[in-house]
């Protein structure tokens, strides 16, 4: 799979994730606040991007899905930091969110569970073939990436680390 580049102003790849980017229930600074994202580089014939934040070292089955937006516009190249609030005020039009794993719409901080070692949450930005993905915001996160993966050209992942004492 191809490989672009992918970049936050608030953290780098493989570094605790900043507090604001925590789930609320975490304790002070916590504000399920989406990291801000800026990618370069995606391959000729991308018609649009998906970002996904994923752990896969949530207990339970198959990890745990925190955000995933859809048919992000090729032209765009960023998001902002809190873009991901449950309204998505921060994302470009005709972009829109599934519902995470924890049922509501938006970006959901990192939250393992305390004693449970550290937790990668892996932001993916896909560049995909198509313009609009087939899905609607009912759609499940695991369904996204079955959905899509014909249609990804290239991918670029930033992981932050976590661990709730």
């Amino acid at each position: 799979m191809a490989t672009f580049t992918l970049r936050s102003d608030n953290f780098e790849d493989g570094q605790i994730l900043p507090a604001a980017h925590r789930g609320a229930v975490t304790g002070p600074g916590g504000k399920d606040e989406s990291p801000p994202l800026g990618w370069s580089g995606a391959p000729a014939g991308t018609r649009s991007y998906a970002v996904t934040v994923f752990d896969p070292d949530a207990p339970g089955r198959g990890g745990f899905w925190h955000w995933a937006v859809l048919d992000i516009p090729a032209g765009v190249t960023s998001l902002p930091a809190g873009a991901g609030s449950p309204r998505g005020d921060g994302l470009p039009p005709g972009a829109f969110q599934l519902r995470n794993d924890g049922g509501s719409a938006g970006y959901l901080g990192a939250a393992p569970p305390k004693g449970h070692g550290p937790h990668g949450y892996v932001i993916t930005v896909h560049a995909l073939n198509v313009e609009k993905s087939g899905l609607d915001a009912g759609a499940s996160p695991a369904r996204l990436e079955a959905k899509l993966g014909p249609n990804i050209l290239a991918r670029a992942t930033l992981t932050g680390i976590y661990e709730r004492h």
